[in-house]
C-alpha cells in the first residue's frame, strides 16, 4: 500500500464534505485513518481535517487525490506546485492538472497564490508570480503548466448557515415545489445583487418568445435587472418576427393559431434586418420598434448571439465562428455575480462550464433534465425551477415591482 497524508478545511460538516471525503476514499478502493479533526463551533469557524489515505499503487493514490481535490483536500505540508513546459501549441503535458470551477490556489515559493479567471476544464499557466486558467486551445509552447496534485488547493464555495437566501433549494430539482415561493426568493436575490451593484446576466432561448415572456423580459430590462443577454440566433429572429408580424414560427402568439403563409415570416424577419443593415441599424431607423432586441439597444444591455449549424440567415450580429463566440461569452461573463438561465439547454450548459462556483445560477426550464445536466457537468451551484418560462417571468416582474 502507498500512503499520503492530506489536509482539508472549511465547513466540512455543514456542507457534507467530510462524509463525501470518506465515501470517496472507500468507493475508490482506498483506506484511511483520521489523524486530526477539529470541528468549528460557530458559523464563522471552519473545521480542519488531517487524514492519512492509502491505495494499492502510486497511480491509484494519485487518482484518489484527484477525486478528493474538489472537496478541498490537498497534500499535507505540500511542496511547491510542479510545473512542466508545454512542448507544442494547444497541448499540455500528460499529467497536467485539470481545473474545477471552485476557487483554487497553487503553492509557489512557499506561498499560496490564487488562480485567476477560474473555470472548469482548463489548465493552469504560471507566469512569474501569476497563475491563470487557460483553455487547452490557448496554450502555447513554452508555457509553464501546473502538473499533478501536489501544491494545488481547491476551496469549495459553501453557503453559510446564517445566509440561507441562495441555499433555499440547493441541489434540488422538483416540479412540485411552489413556484411563487421560488420566484420570490430569486427576486430577493436579484434585488440584493443590484443593491451591491453586482451584474446580472441572462441566458435565454427562443422559448422566452414562444411562451409569451417578451413583455415581461423587456420590463426586467427597463427595471435595470438585465446587464447581459447571451443567446443564439433563434431568440433574436423569433423576437424580431414577433415584433414585425405578431407571430413566432408562423403562430399568432395572441390567439395561438397558425397564420396563413405565416411560415414565411421567419425568413422575412431575417431579410428585413439584413436590408436595414443589422439589428442596431434597424432600431436606429425605426424599422424595429419593440421586443427584446429593441429593449437591449435602447437600454444599453450588452448581448451576444452565438450561431449554430441550424441557423437560418443568420442575422448580421450572430457570431458564426464557434471559438470567437465562446471567447466572447467568456469575456462577457467575467464580472457577473448572478446568471439566470431561461430554457436554453445547450447555451446554459456552455455558460455553466465558463462560470466559477461562486457565481449564483438559477435555471428555469419546463424539463427537469436540463437542470440535472447542468449539475452533472459540474455546475453544482445551480438552482432549478421547473416551470413555464413565460409564467416565471410574469411572476418575477410582479415580485420585483412590489418592493
Amino acid at each position: 500500500m502507498v500512503s499520503q497524508t492530506i489536509d482539508a478545511e472549511g465547513h466540512l460538516i455543514d456542507s457534507g464534505d467530510l462524509q463525501a471525503i470518506l465515501t470517496t476514499i472507500i468507493d475508490h478502493g482506498g483506506t484511511y485513518e483520521i489523524e486530526r479533526l477539529d470541528v468549528g463551533r460557530t458559523n464563522g469557524e471552519v473545521s480542519r481535517l488531517t487524514i492519512c489515505i492509502s491505495a494499492e499503487t502510486r497511480p491509484s493514490l494519485e487518482h484518489l487525490l484527484e477525486k478528493l481535490s474538489p472537496f478541498g483536500c490537498f497534500v499535507h505540508d505540500t511542496p511547491d506546485v510542479l510545473l512542466r513546459p508545454a512542448d507544442i501549441d494547444q497541448t499540455a503535458p500528460e499529467d497536467f492538472y485539470s481545473t474545477t470551477n471552485h476557487r483554487t490556489d497553487v503553492r509557489m515559493d512557499g506561498e499560496w497564490v490564487t488562480v485567476q479567471k477560474q473555470r472548469m476544464d482548463a489548465a493552469i499557466v504560471v507566469t512569474g508570480e501569476t497563475a491563470v486558467c487557460r483553455k487547452l486551445r490557448d496554450l502555447r509552447r513554452g508555457d509553464h503548466i501546473v502538473c499533478g496534485m501536489h501544491g494545488v488547493r481547491v476551496l469549495p464555495d459553501v453557503q453559510s448557515r446564517d445566509k440561507p437566501t441562495f441555499g433555499f433549494m440547493s441541489n434540488e430539482v422538483s416540479s412540485e415545489r411552489r413556484v411563487e415561493t421560488a420566484v420570490a426568493r430569486v427576486a430577493d436575490l436579484m434585488r440584493q445583487t443590484r443593491q451591491r451593484q453586482g451584474m446580472i446576466g441572462f441566458v435565454a432561448g427562443p422559448v422566452l418568445i414562444h411562451t409569451g415572456g417578451t413583455d415581461y423580459f423587456c420590463e426586467l430590462i427597463r427595471l435595470g435587472y438585465v446587464d447581459l443577454l447571451l443567446s443564439g440566433n433563434a431568440l433574436a429572429v423569433h423576437d424580431i418576427e414577433f415584433a414585425l408580424s405578431g407571430t413566432s414560427l408562423g403562430i399568432d402568439l395572441t390567439s395561438g393559431h397558425p397564420v396563413e403563409h405565416g411560415h414565411r415570416n421567419h425568413m422575412r424577419a431575417i431579410n428585413t434586418i439584413r436590408r436595414a443593415g443589422g439589428i442596431a441599424a434597424a432600431v436606429s431607423s425605426g424599422v424595429l420598434s419593440s421586443g427584446v432586441m429593441h429593449a437591449c439597444h435602447t437600454h444599453n444591455v450588452k448581448y451576444l448571439l452565438a450561431g449554430s449549424i441550424r441557423d437560418d440567415g443568420p442575422l448580421p450580429e450572430t457570431i458564426m465562428d464557434l471559438v470567437a463566440a465562446q471567447d466572447g461569452y467568456s469575456d462577457a461573463l467575467a464580472d457577473v455575480d448572478m446568471v439566470v438561465m431561461l430554457s436554453s439547454m445547450l447555451h446554459s450548459i456552455g455558460v455553466g462550464n465558463m462560470l466559477p462556483s461562486w457565481v449564483k445560477v438559477v435555471c428555469v426550464d419546463i424539463n427537469p433534465a436540463v437542470v440535472t445536466k447542468l449539475s452533472d457537468r459540474g455546475s453544482t451551484q445551480t438552482i432549478g425551477i421547473v416551470t413555464d418560462v413565460g409564467l416565471f417571468l410574469h411572476q418575477l416582474v410582479r415580485a420585483l415591482r412590489t418592493t
